[in-house]
């Protein structure tokens, strides 16, 4: 959601490297903007936890970058937890997606995450969520991030990994071919969804200190089975039908293994998600030491 592709073909690509959101959900761009609010609702509270653990809170007049905003589920879900006196800016490369999180409190950015219309050192904390396995070139946008935040500010990334993505009982094999397609396809188109084991490994790359990686679970002891629909439902592969990666029957397969396990009464399912924290150290940007 924060840079475009680096070449143009005769296939029209999104404007946000592999995230395109009118065709990551079945329905369209309004029901991916329903899986978005959904997701944050599931999930936001734990990470929310990290981020005051990881100092979000810290200082009441300071500057907040949420880059890869989107429609601004987690922005107006910011707003709401940070201090009165703290400066909220929402950025994303996609102004028709960004439009939607609009609100008191926020300046809306239309911006390319690797080259923000920022000051250095302008910035004391900038939270990516599932932006990163989206872009193309993860350490330029972070050398990016680095350049705008003062001397000991903080960047959080929050990511998935496909092998890492949580456990459910009863577990279905049969589906780990559908699940592996759906991998390649958002790799063929510039993301990786095994991004979060590297994430640690990326913040270093682009000159951050102070590195630490904090896993954060979601299950559905806590919230309703149904809840978790947006994520394991078979809406999300219905794109990838249109596009010839999924066959009408894995996607019959997928819905009927999802309808097994939502009226299971005993089936239980977590999420996992990874949250990579760091610091930027005083001195010049990486790319400036090359």
């Amino acid at each position: 959601m924060t840079t475009a592709p680096a070449t143009t073909t005769t296939t029209a690509r999104p404007v946000g490297g592999s995230y395109d959101p009118a065709r990551t959900t079945g329905g369209g761009l309004a029901a991916e903007l329903d899986r978005l609010e959904a997701q944050a609702a599931l999930s936001f509270p734990e990470e929310l936890r990290i981020l005051r653990e990881l100092g979000l809170d810290e200082g009441t007049d300071a500057t907040v970058l949420e880059l890869g905003a989107g429609p601004g589920a987690v922005t107006r879900r910011l707003r709401a937890e940070l201090p009165a006196g703290t400066a909220l800016i929402a950025a994303d490369i996609d102004a028709d997606l960004l439009a939607h999180a609009a609100g008191p409190g926020v300046t809306l950015l239309v911006a390319d995450g690797a080259d923000l219309p920022l000051p250095d050192a302008s910035v004391d904390f900038v939270l990516l969520r599932y932006v990163l396995q989206h872009v193309p070139d993860p350490v330029a946008v972070l050398a990016e991030v680095r350049r705008v935040l003062k001397p000991g500010g903080r960047v959080a990334c929050t990511e998935v990994d496909s092998a890492l993505w949580g456990a459910a009982e009863p577990s279905y094999p049969e589906l780990a071919g559908v699940h592996a397609k759906m991998a390649a396809a958002q790799r063929a188109d510039g993301g990786d969804r095994s991004i979060g084991r590297r994430l640690p490994r990326l913040l270093r790359a682009a000159g951050f200190d102070q590195v630490a990686l904090r896993p954060f679970a979601t299950t559905n002891d806590d919230h309703p089975t149904d809840a978790f629909a947006p994520q394991l439902g078979p809406q999300r592969l219905e794109p990838l039908v249109a596009r010839g990666v999924l066959s009408l029957a894995e996607l019959a397969l997928a819905a009927d293994r999802w309808n097994r396990f939502r009226s299971d009464p005993d089936a239980w399912v977590m999420l996992l998600g990874l949250t990579a924290a760091a610091t930027a150290p005083a001195g010049r940007g990486p790319q400036e030491n090359a």
